[in-house]
């Protein structure tokens, strides 16, 4: 009898530290996420030039709710479109999110004339400070790289930059962005 309670012990620690063990290993594992376009996905790394020049870097803005907002000075519903994003800058810029530290645009531009890039930009009151452009048109790296081939279009990103929504148009954005928001200042 002595022996199979001994037996049964043995068994039970066995059992107990291959448990703890297999859930220690799994815990220090850094979890995989996949970079790519859909949602639920890594956003790829855009680092293109600012409107002086110097390279800006989608991943500097990590921490924050981020939309990456694809368009160009010649493209008329991109213009209309405008008023929607500065508005949305305006609200949510100030705001606390549940997680991540405000919000912020990154204006990745098709345009191949810089003077009409800058004068959209002044003329549309974009007043965020992210603004990049290689000034190639539709063979943007950054539009290339997120296969973009109609504008307007827009991503979501959150403070991890993690993929939550695609295009957002009109209404649409503020409904989306206010899933996030914690509360206004």
């Amino acid at each position: 009898m002595k022996k199979a309670i001994l037996l049964f012990s043995a068994l039970l620690v066995l059992i107990f530290s291959q448990s703890f063990n297999w859930k220690n290993s799994n815990e220090n594992k850094p979890s995989q996420v996949r970079i790519g376009l859909n949602v639920g996905d890594q956003a790829p790394e855009i680092a293109m030039a600012g409107v002086d020049g110097k390279t800006m870097k989608l991943s500097s803005l990590r921490g924050k709710m981020v939309l990456i907002d694809f368009w160009a000075s010649w493209c008329g519903p991109c213009r209309r479109e405008n008023p929607v994003v500065v508005a949305a800058y305006e609200k949510y810029s100030k705001a606390e999110f549940k997680s991540g530290k405000g919000f912020e645009i990154f204006s990745v531009s098709f345009d191949q004339d810089k003077k009409a890039w800058l004068k959209a930009i002044a003329d549309d009151k974009l007043t965020w400070k992210y603004h990049v452009s290689d000034l190639k048109g539709w063979k943007c790296a950054a539009g290339v790289l997120y296969n973009i081939e109609s504008i307007p279009q827009n991503v979501l990103i959150d403070e991890k930059g993690i993929i939550v929504a695609k295009n957002l148009r009109g209404s649409a954005l503020s409904m989306e962005l206010d899933k996030y928001v914690a509360r206004f200042k």
